[in-house]
């Protein structure tokens, strides 16, 4: 059994990893074998220079493409890849491997929100309107597994999620948009930009009851590792995170159903702010997070494991064609904890 004195962990956006001349969206053609080349010579030499404990990907299509990768960095008899099985190119998931000898029990991707979840409303004072969402599941599934890093503790729970981007949704489709195209013509991007906002909200509310679920009153160790698609202020990760306070100085606290952004635990260690893992119009924002439940927080009361840096991998963010260079659009991020009891 493992009785790890330190680990490591990594976020790791695979920006569509499949094999090639499999369809990906509307690109029919998907990635020309020098694409895909390339794209697997860059992703097995960051697998190899990263090596955590464990890793969560998202953006994967082919479970073969990642095999491949890890095969290229002379890692495969290293880690368990967890993937579905035959999962063939037909739909994007999130993905995961951890060290031999680490899992517990077998992974499973959850698809649905949990069967209480309601968004709706009739308003919290007279003056608001009715407010009714109707949505049932995720996106992209989210991966669910646990891992045994000490003999003498409880299994970790890791989820990988991808939430819903920041881009539109595609709206030009829809019934309502046609019926009246010479009016919603000029709003579609205003109104794609809301539908996805909802969507990623209403995501990162059905993963945080499903986390709740297991943490509250409980001392069960949680990690969420991912790309949510927002910075690590904004309503979604306050969603997700439940806002904890931050203590400072020998101050002794900690949440029973908070998470703890791994990026704000960088900034207690820095003189400043430099993360971020996303350019988009030559704005940089952290939209690839790691967050952890109080066992993994300095200063809580009931601190398993004390955080000991985080590192962004983001370099390639620079390249301009990333199908040809093989690089991904988002930064990679790591963080490593030392077994450290409160």
């Amino acid at each position: 059994m493992p009785n790890l004195r330190e680990f490591s962990l990594v976020t790791f956006n695979l920006y569509n990893l499949n094999l090639a001349g499999h369809s990906m969206y509307r690109d029919y053609d998907g990635w020309s074998d020098e694409q895909y080349e390339n794209k697997i010579t860059w992703t097995s030499y960051m697998l190899h220079l990263l090596q955590p404990d464990i890793f969560g990907f998202q953006e994967l299509w082919h479970e073969d493409a990642l095999k491949e990768a890890f095969e290229r960095a002379g890692l495969t008899a290293s880690y368990d890849i967890l993937c579905p099985s035959h999962h063939d190119g037909n739909k994007i998931i999130c993905a995961g491997a951890v060290k031999k000898g680490l899992l517990e029990g077998e992974p499973e991707w959850l698809e649905t929100f949990p069967e209480k979840f309601i968004l709706k409303s009739a308003g919290d004072d007279p003056q608001t309107p009715d407010i009714s969402v109707q949505i049932s599941s995720f996106s992209r599934p989210v991966l669910h597994f646990k891992v045994k890093l000490r003999e003498d503790r409880e299994a970790v729970s890791v989820f990988v999620a991808h939430l819903k981007s920041k881009a539109p949704t595609a709206i030009y489709r829809e019934g309502w948009y046609r019926d009246d195209y010479d009016y919603y013509k000029n709003h579609s991007e205003t109104l794609g930009y809301t539908l996805s906002t909802i969507r990623r909200s209403a995501e990162a509310a059905a993963l945080r009851m499903i986390i709740l679920d297991k943490l509250k009153h409980t001392d069960l160790p949680v990690i969420v590792l991912g790309d949510l698609n927002n910075s690590q202020l904004s309503d979604t990760l306050n969603i997700m995170t439940g806002q904890p306070r931050y203590l400072q100085g020998l101050s002794s606290g900690g949440g029973d159903a908070d998470l703890y952004t791994v990026a704000t635990l960088q900034e207690y260690r820095s003189l400043r702010d430099v993360y971020y893992t996303h350019i988009f119009q030559n704005i940089r924002e952290s939209l690839d997070h790691i967050l952890v439940s109080q066992e993994f927080y300095d200063n809580s009361r009931k601190r398993i494991w004390a955080f000991d840096g985080m590192e962004i991998y983001n370099d390639h963010l620079a390249d301009e064609n990333h199908k040809d260079t093989g690089t991904n659009d988002h930064g990679i991020v790591k963080a490593t904890f030392k077994y450290s009891p409160a």
